[in-house]
């Protein structure tokens, strides 16, 4: 039976011989929302799901706009026309980082000033910001979830698309990351601060990049208000003070939830941290911060 991964090594192994770069050795680095291999010659090479061939495009040139303009980012290998495309998914080529670590909230809170502060690009037009994208899919696939609990998922769904599309008046829409979490902002032993992974860039409200720290501290209680206030003060901006705050919180802990559901339908071991996280946004688990939350794997 050809499983996920191995549908993932042979997509990379035909993207390389069509981009003439050496795949031997290849080494699986992180298997989740997309597959990540380290390759000779310090390259690290990504390959996406089916069907994503214009969002590894868009990253491909966010990532070498962040070049141009100067801000510590992931770079593309040069001089090398990407993505490939490969059994239909998309493969993109990285140089890879020196030795990291994942960054700090004030490293999110940092980064995020300076891809704010920017001028959008001229060369090239983002999407605007999708921040439903895949949900609907994710819970119809979910079968984790018993009939009841997907009704409950398609409502909340749509409560929260009403919700956004109503978001009252925040900061300008700029240039955001779109998914702005630690793990996004790399930390490296020479002290500089890389911003990875532009899959979900786009035009839009700056708080969405703002709520993953909060979500970190308010929901999960993973930082504590002393490291919430620094993140605030670093970035000039409390995005908890803002009556739209509640929505883009609720959007941000259903993605965790069915992202939870989609692992689990491909790591058994996952499934039950999907259900936990789907009680605890029906306010069966008490209320926030919810700590019991594991990250996953």
């Amino acid at each position: 039976m050809n499983t996920p991964r191995d549908a993932a090594l042979n997509a990379l192994r035909t993207a390389c011989r069509r981009a003439g770069i050496d795949a031997s050795g290849a080494e699986s680095i992180r298997f989740s929302e997309n597959a990540i291999y380290r390759l000779p010659k310090g390259v690290v090479a990504r390959v996406t799901r089916e069907g994503r061939f214009q969002t590894a495009a868009k990253e491909v040139r966010v990532a070498r706009w962040l070049e141009s303009a100067g801000v510590p980012a992931v770079r593309v290998v040069p001089d090398l026309d990407q993505p490939v495309e490969a059994d239909g998914r998309a493969v993109t080529f990285w140089r890879e980082l020196p030795p990291h670590e994942y960054g700090t909230s004030v490293d999110v809170a940092a980064a995020l000033r300076v891809l704010h502060g920017l001028t959008p690009p001229a060369h090239f037009e983002l999407p605007p910001l999708a921040p439903f994208v895949q949900l609907a899919q994710r819970i119809d696939q979910a079968d984790m979830f018993t009939p009841e609990e997907h009704d409950w998922l398609r409502e909340r769904l749509e409560d929260l698309e009403r919700g956004y599309a109503e978001l009252p008046p925040g900061l300008p829409h700029r240039v955001v990351h779109g998914d702005a979490w630690v793990g996004n902002v790399l930390s490296t032993g020479d002290g500089r601060v890389i911003l990875a992974d532009f899959e979900r860039s786009a035009l839009g409200p700056p708080e969405w990049d703002l709520v993953s720290t909060a979500v970190k501290y308010d929901t999960l209680g993973g930082i504590s208000e002393d490291q919430y206030a620094e993140f605030v003060a670093i970035y000039g901006h409390d995005v908890m003070s803002w009556k739209g705050f509640p929505v883009l919180r609720d959007i941000r802990e259903l993605r965790m939830v069915t992202m939870a559901a989609q692992i689990g339908m491909e790591n058994p071991a996952m499934r039950g941290e999907a259900t936990a996280r789907l009680a605890a946004i029906r306010g069966e688990s008490g209320p926030r911060p919810w700590r019991h939350w594991r990250p996953l794997s």
